[in-house]
């Protein structure tokens, strides 16, 4: 099984518009509201790729009833504590030059009992899994070094824990070696404290990452690709152009591509292909974190992977 951890879940309130003209007022054409947060893009995405995955973290409020009426109907399981604070709201106005602007609310606090509760569940989810994905954000007044807590407890069990977060977050869970990382280079540079200028600093700076311990660091490059450094081996994928409808969630995607394919004991070529795959799929749809499995498969054969 794939456990996803979502610890800031949201409703996400996608509007598209026009464009955005500060003072005026704006009509949305199309308003969706989704179950949202990067964990449940994953597991949207796993779901979607035919693997047993569960959802957990935090939910609370009305706003958390939302998300788990919108899991049910999505078929994706999950096993969330229930929290006295509400489960926020993040806007994102999407523009016809495909831009997104997106406002985040910080979300809610939470407890030293529910943050309790939460650290027991997931000892006894870590039995039942094979590979644990973290992404996102926190509450509001949880300690910076959950991840690298969390990371910890499955290195203690010997599961692979895929980390996809941002910022101090990020820079602390490092400490504790997670198997996976997905910087942007804006990230990597606050990782290493200096300027990236080109994939040969790219490189450099996988190979400092692999060498503290973390398995596989992949650094995209937007349209140019990602590069990948694995166990000491480096690799610059590619995947195909296309006409991009709605990028957000493609790095989500990814994540769900690359722990199904860890998950089914592929080669890291292999996992490679299907997390761009996905990420790319997802790009060619209106829906964040959304894929569909034909298209996946069809964009498989034109992804490259090039060993550098």
């Amino acid at each position: 099984m794939i456990t996803v951890i979502n610890l800031n879940a949201a409703v996400d309130k996608r509007y598209e518009l026009t464009d955005i003209q500060k003072g005026k007022v704006m009509r949305a054409r199309k308003v969706e509201n989704t179950a949202g947060g990067k964990g449940l893009h994953v597991a949207n995405v796993v779901t979607i790729l035919g693997e047993d995955v569960l959802a957990t973290g935090f939910l609370g409020g009305k706003t958390g009833e939302f998300i788990e009426e919108k899991l049910a109907k999505m078929v994706i399981k999950n096993d969330f504590v229930k929290i006295a604070g509400a489960t926020r709201e993040c806007l994102a106005f999407i523009t016809d030059d495909l831009i997104q602007t997106e406002i985040l609310e910080e979300g809610p606090s939470v407890t030293k009992e529910e943050l309790d509760l939460f650290l027991k569940k997931y000892d006894e989810i870590l039995d039942k899994s094979t590979v644990i994905v973290a992404s996102g954000s926190i509450p509001s007044n949880v300690g910076q070094d959950i991840y690298e807590k969390l990371i910890n407890k499955a290195s203690r069990t010997n599961k692979k824990f895929l980390l996809d977060t941002s910022g101090q977050l990020l820079v602390d869970a490092i400490r504790a070696k997670p198997y996976f990382i997905k910087p942007n280079i804006d990230e990597l540079e606050a990782i290493s404290g200096r300027k990236i200028s080109d994939e040969l600093d790219i490189l450099k700076e996988i190979t400092k990452l692999n060498e503290k311990g973390i398995k596989c660091v992949v650094v995209s490059m937007g349209k140019d690709g990602s590069l990948v450094g694995f166990e000491g081996e480096k690799y610059k994928v590619q995947v195909p152009k296309i006409t991009a409808v709605n990028p957000v969630g493609s790095g989500d995607a990814f994540v769900a591509g690359f722990a199904v394919g860890l998950h089914r004991n592929y080669q890291i070529e292999e996992i490679l292909t299907l997390a761009a795959a996905c990420g790319t799929a997802n790009a060619m749809h209106s829906q964040t974190g959304f894929v569909k499995a034909n298209v996946v498969k069809d964009i498989l054969s034109k992804v490259t992977i090039k060993k550098l």
